[in-house]
């Protein structure tokens, strides 16, 4: 079993903090041990905190400081901690000094979920990767730097679907989601359609999603956490 992994949020607006607060938490294996909303508040906490988090995740635009010389100043005096950008801004100067600066990864707000958990996801499986070896051979280091990126719920080797997805099942979702509206479905709604219970639609759902078949997005509500909807990529 994994070690449960750390996560520090660092966002100024407590509405979008919430929201990545919830989508860590569904992630397995993940926990969020706290939220900044200012670069004075998140190195108080880096200073004073038992543990140091295994994740930070960072906005661009932090109230007291850029947050690019937030990331530096983090880098400089908390090496070991390992930091994923989670921003609207898409311009290649901070994406490329990002980069530079040694980031695990860059997500675009508003952020798709399915992306996050694959960051999550692959941060994980480096982490576990690390810490189980004291050499590392070329296909490791493949993975490590994602050559060969973690695969969710996606056909297996010899061309057979995962576990746990039957055929005669994922042909009915995917004839109600291509005959769906514009804006897709959610997961409840396609279970309801097909006839199974939410969290097995869901399940087929993103097999969908992680074979191409389909792509997910969030619908930001004005309260409560985002609803995930799916489109099939034809439309």
């Amino acid at each position: 079993m994994r070690q449960m992994l750390h996560v520090l949020i660092i966002e100024d607006d407590f509405r979008v903090a919430e929201i990545n607060r919830q989508l860590v938490e569904q992630v397995a294996g993940y926990q969020v041990d706290g939220v900044a909303k200012t670069g004075d508040e998140a190195m108080a906490f880096l200073q004073s905190c038992g543990q140091l988090p295994d994740l930070i995740l960072l906005d661009v635009f932090i109230p007291d400081r850029k947050g690019l010389e937030l990331l530096q100043e983090i880098r400089h005096s908390f090496h070991a901690v390992d930091v994923m950008m989670l921003s609207a801004v898409k311009d290649t100067a901070t994406i490329e000094e990002a980069l530079r600066c040694g980031i695990f990864d860059y997500l675009v707000k508003p952020v798709d979920f399915a992306r996050f958990e694959q960051a999550l996801l692959r941060f994980g499986e480096q982490k576990a990767l690390l810490a189980s070896r004291q050499e590392l051979e070329q296909t490791d280091i493949d993975r490590l730097i994602g050559i060969e990126p973690i695969a969710v719920l996606s056909e297996t080797a010899d061309g057979h679907l995962p576990k746990g997805i039957d055929q005669l099942t994922l042909v009915g979702v995917i004839e109600i989601l291509q005959s769906s509206a514009p804006e897709g479905l959610n997961a409840m709604e396609t279970g309801k359609a097909v006839g199974v219970s939410r969290s097995t639609a869901r399940r087929y759902l993103e097999h969908l999603v992680s074979i191409g078949e389909a792509k997910a997005q969030l619908n930001y509500g004005e309260i409560g956490r985002p609803e995930r909807r799916y489109i099939p990529w034809t439309k």
